[in-house]
C-alpha cells in the first residue's frame, strides 16, 4: 500500500516541478512589467517546492509492509492400533499428537538439561532412569542405581520403585503405584501424563528443578525455539509445552510385537512349556494371573487397576491406594503393572522386595499373607497361594518370557537422538 502511494506522489511531484519550470520561464518574459510582484511569487513558489519535496521524501521513507511470519501446520501423528489392542486412546483434547510434538518430546526426554542445569554432574533427564533397553525402567543391573533402586539428582531415593513406561496411552485409571494422578482428581494439576512431567522435573527426589529456570534454559539453546514453533506455533518456550511434548513422545512408547503377539497372529508357535504356562496363567485352578494381568482378551497384560495382592498383612505405607481414595478396601492396594517385558523390569513389587521373577512366582505359589483387605480376586488366599509344582513354575516362567518385545527395546524411534538441536 505504501509503495503504491509513493508512486502516485512521485508522479504528482514531477508534474508540479515541470509546471514550476514552465511558469518560471514565462515569468521571466514579464519581469520588466511586474518585477517586484513576480519576485515575491518566486519566493513563495520556492517555499512551496521545498514543501513538495519534503512530502516526496516522506513517501520514499514509508516502510514496506512487514513480511508475515511463516505459519506452521503440525503434521498429525496417527497411532496405529496393534492387533487385538483397545481402540480407545488416552489423548487429551488440548494436546493432540503431532509429528513435530513427538520429535520435540524425544529431544527433551533425553536432554540432561531438563533439570535446568548445564553442569555435567547436575544434569538429569527422563532417560537417566528410564532406559529403553529395560523397557524404560532403570533395571536391576543398573550401574548408577544398584539393584534398580533409583535416586534423584540430590541423592534421595523415590518412595516406590519404578513402573515400566510402556503402553501408557491406554491407561485411563491413574498413574503411579497408588494412582495419585488420575483424570477425576480434584486438583487439575494432578491428572495426566503432562502433569507427571512437571512432577518429575520439580520433585526433590527426582530432577529437583525449577520450571521457570528450565524453560528459560531451553529458550536460550539454539534450535529449540524453532522446534517449539513447529510443534506449537510459537518460538517462546513455555513449560506447559515442554510437558505436552514429552507426554506426546511417551504416548508413542507402544510394545506389541512379542513372541506371544506373533503367536496370536499365527506367525510363530509356542513351545509345549510356553503353552502350558499360558494355560496356567489364564485359569483360576492354575496360576490364576489373568484377573489382574489380562491375556489374549486384554493384551495390555494389566487392567491398570489397584489390588491388595496379599503382599503384607500390616499396612504402614502412607502412599498406597487408600491414601488416594480414602476407601478402607484400598489399604495395601497398588497398581497391577503390565507384564510385557517384565523379564527386564525388576526389582518387583512397589518396594522392590523381589529381585527375580522366580521369587515372584514363589510368592504367589505359597507366600500370600491374609488380611481383611485382600482383594477377592485372590482366590487361593486360604491356601497361602496357588500351590504350583516345580514344573508348573518353570512353565509359567517360560510363558511370561514370551511377553518380551525386543523390537520395542531397540526401536530407533524411541532411542536417544544422535545429537540435540544445538549440535551437542
Amino acid at each position: 500500500m505504501c509503495v503504491k502511494r509513493w508512486q502516485v506522489d512521485c508522479q504528482a511531484g514531477f508534474k508540479f516541478v515541470w509546471f514550476y519550470v514552465d511558469f518560471n520561464l514565462k515569468i521571466s518574459n514579464f519581469a520588466s512589467v511586474a518585477g517586484h510582484f513576480l519576485s515575491s511569487m518566486k519566493r513563495k513558489m520556492k517555499k512551496l517546492m521545498l514543501l513538495v519535496f519534503s512530502l516526496l521524501l516522506l513517501g520514499v521513507s514509508c516502510k514496506k509492509p512487514a513480511t508475515k511470519q511463516q505459519v506452521y501446520h503440525p503434521t498429525p501423528y496417527k497411532i496405529k492400533i496393534p492387533f487385538g489392542f483397545p481402540g480407545k486412546l488416552n489423548i487429551p483434547a488440548d494436546n493432540p499428537m503431532t509429528v513435530e510434538g513427538v520429535n520435540l518430546g524425544r529431544f527433551l526426554f533425553y536432554d540432561g538439561r531438563l533439570s535446568g542445569r548445564i553442569v555435567p554432574d547436575s544434569m538429569m533427564s527422563c532417560s537417566t532412569c528410564h532406559l529403553q533397553r529395560r523397557s524404560f525402567e532403570a533395571g536391576i543391573d543398573n550401574a548408577r542405581f544398584p539393584g534398580g533402586i533409583v535416586r534423584g539428582i540430590r541423592g534421595k531415593r523415590t518412595h516406590h520403585v519404578m513402573l515400566p513406561m510402556i503402553n501408557l496411552v491406554w491407561n485411563f485409571n491413574g498413574y503411579g503405584w497408588n494412582g495419585f494422578l488420575y483424570p477425576g482428581n480434584p486438583d487439575p494439576n494432578m491428572r495426566s501424563l503432562e502433569d507427571m512431567v512437571r512432577i518429575a522435573v520439580t520433585s526433590p527426589v527426582e530432577l529437583a528443578g525449577d520450571t521457570t529456570q528450565v524453560k528459560n534454559l531451553f529458550q536460550s539453546i539454539p534450535g529449540y525455539p524453532e522446534l517449539f514453533n513447529k510443534a506449537f506455533g510459537s518460538k517462546t518456550v513455555t513449560f506447559k509445552n515442554i510437558e505436552k511434548a514429552i507426554a506426546q513422545f511417551v504416548r508413542t512408547l507402544i510394545s506389541a510385537n512379542s513372541k506371544f503377539d506373533r503367536y496370536m497372529k499365527g506367525s510363530v508357535q509356542l513351545s509345549q512349556s510356553e503353552l502350558h504356562g499360558y494355560v496356567l496363567f489364564t485359569t483360576e485352578n492354575g496360576a490364576d494371573c489373568f484377573h489382574c494381568h489380562g491375556g489374549y482378551g486384554n493384551p495390555l497384560f494389566t487392567t491398570n487397576l489397584f489390588y491388595n495382592n496379599a503382599l503384607d498383612s500390616v499396612f504402614t505405607d502412607p502412599a498406597d491406594h487408600f491414601a488416594i481414595t480414602g476407601n478402607p478396601v484400598d489399604h495395601g492396594a497398588y497398581k497391577a503393572p503390565t507384564l510385557r517385558n517384565v523379564e527386564l523390569t525388576g526389582p518387583y513389587m512397589r518396594d522392590g522386595r523381589f529381585k527375580t521373577l522366580e521369587q515372584v512366582i514363589d510368592f504367589y505359589s505359597s507366600g500370600l499373607h491374609n488380611s481383611r483387605y485382600v482383594n477377592p480376586l485372590m482366590h487361593h488366599i486360604n491356601d497361602g497361594g496357588v500351590r504350583l509344582t516345580p514344573i508348573e513354575k518353570k512353565d509359567l516362567l517360560s510363558f511370561i518370557k514370551t511377553l518380551r518385545d525386543d523390537s520395542f527395546l531397540t526401536n530407533p524411534a524411541f532411542s536417544r537422538p544422535d545429537k540435540f538441536p544445538d549440535g551437542k
